[in-house]
């Protein structure tokens, strides 16, 4: 018996085969697979970066409570963008180069969020940490509306998907707060990290437009 009689047995590779020979029904799972895994990796890098209490009370605790609370921020951070991630793949039928390579900048400004954290850990009270994290916060705002509007030119014909991201007014104010939280760092880091904590909040129900379309 043939293999090629072997695979048509279980229509599983003569699925793929046609899938891959339609280009306006490309599976977005593999790059969703490959998101998520890289995102977990971010989480692992920044859950080993944290530091136990140099002794066994709660003052030395109480040393560690600034990078214990911006890795919370961070590890919300990236949750949310994980969510909205997976709706967005899940919303679109088509992806291409220029999906791809947006989606790799998305991925490159997460995985600077551990040295940011790493940073901020241990010099909460300064300036340039503070301004830093605001900077690739920012920068990764920026390149999830990337991401959107790759997808959107990748699907012309999707107006589902064209009218659930709509405006992005959340998006776009989200961006703003990130620019002046990094501007008030130099004022104060502490007003910055409002900012930033701030645009977590606002995020931290996922976008429900994205979740209706997919």
């Amino acid at each position: 018996m043939s293999t090629d009689d072997g695979d048509g047995a279980d229509g599983t590779d003569g699925a793929e085969e046609v899938t891959a020979g339609r280009p306006d029904t490309i599976d977005t799972h593999r790059l969703e697979a490959f998101s998520d895994g890289v995102m977990a990796v971010i989480i692992t890098i920044m859950a080993f970066d944290l530091k136990t209490p140099a002794t066994a009370d709660f003052h030395g605790l109480a040393g560690r409570w600034p990078a214990l609370l911006v890795y919370l921020l961070s590890f919300t951070m990236i949750g949310i963008y994980w969510n909205n991630h997976h709706h967005l793949l899940r919303a679109t039928r088509r992806i291409g180069g220029g999906v791809m390579w947006a989606n790799l900048l998305l991925l490159f400004t997460l995985s600077l969020i551990p040295f940011a954290t790493g940073w901020v850990g241990t010099a909460h009270g300064r300036s340039a940490p503070a301004a830093t994290y605001g900077i690739v916060a920012l920068g990764a705002a920026l390149a999830f509306f990337a991401l959107v509007r790759a997808i959107l030119r990748a699907n012309p014909d999707d107006a589902g998907l064209a009218a659930a991201v709509g405006r992005d007014v959340k998006g776009t104010a989200s961006e703003v707060i990130y620019a002046v939280g990094i501007g008030l760092a130099f004022v104060s880091p502490y007003l910055a990290y409002a900012c930033y904590v701030a645009v977590a909040v606002v995020w931290f129900v996922p976008d429900r437009r994205l979740t209706r379309a997919a």
